[in-house]
């Protein structure tokens, strides 16, 4: 498979979004069009995760854990909307980690949106994030003030550090857009770990997906492969 729109969720399943009447036609392993929908398979589970202010609707299939996407509409205003993600639990300190890595490969909308294709990595406490943008489009940008321009886990990054108000984040901002690419996660652990923003923190939720500010008239964000290996 390779592009899905919202005419292509879930056999017989009638969706109603502002007026509008749809029934797709062909069947994913799983879809829905909740607000806080989730489905779980060979250790990912994939949220559709709906959660900003003035958001429009925005519907989540699934082929199987590693190749899904989502179908979402959402305003021209600012502001996140949703971050649809695929996430699986390390559970290890950053110093007992053996491979925290993860494969990506995604088809997105590059024109007329304004979003982010990211990780998301947090410690188990939720007091550390970790942002990797891997590519971004759109107004939008990371939280804090810029810190370093640095190579690592396979990339090349500007990095930022701030709050949120609830957490620090630390955000890792590609220094050019890519669709597809391997990330050694725990590379990037242990730098910031190095620089002493955080101690041997134990990393708990690994997410990859789509930080969506705005896609009006509809967009498709589709994730053909994304692999998260935590050892």
């Amino acid at each position: 498979m390779t592009r899905r729109s919202l005419a292509s969720l879930a056999a017989g399943l009638t969706i109603i979004l502002s007026g509008l009447v749809s029934a797709p036609a062909q069947a994913a392993v799983w879809s829905s069009c909740d607000q806080w929908a989730t489905w779980s398979s060979s250790g990912y589970t994939l949220y559709n995760n709906i959660w900003g202010s003035g958001a429009g609707p925005q519907c989540v299939w699934a082929d199987s854990a590693t190749n899904w996407g989502v179908w979402a509409n959402h305003p021209n205003t600012g502001g996140v909307k949703a971050y649809p993600n695929s996430t699986r639990w390390s559970g290890r300190p950053v110093s007992a980690l053996g491979t925290l890595s993860s494969t990506f490969n995604v088809t997105v909308p590059t024109s007329g949106v304004a979003f982010t294709s990211a990780y998301d990595v947090w410690s188990s406490d939720n007091q550390h994030e970790i942002m990797l943008w891997m590519n971004k489009y759109g107004a939008v940008g990371p939280l804090g003030t810029f810190q370093a321009t640095a190579t690592v886990g396979g990339h090349t990054w500007n990095v930022y550090r701030g709050s949120n108000g609830h957490n620090a984040v630390y955000s890792f901002v590609r220094t050019t857009n890519t669709a597809s690419g391997t990330v050694d996660i725990k590379a990037i652990c242990a730098w910031i770990r190095n620089r002493g923003w955080f101690g041997d923190v134990t990393i708990g939720n690994v997410q990859f997906g789509y930080e969506i500010t705005s896609s009006a008239g509809g967009k498709d964000f589709v994730t053909n492969n994304l692999t998260i290996t935590a050892t």
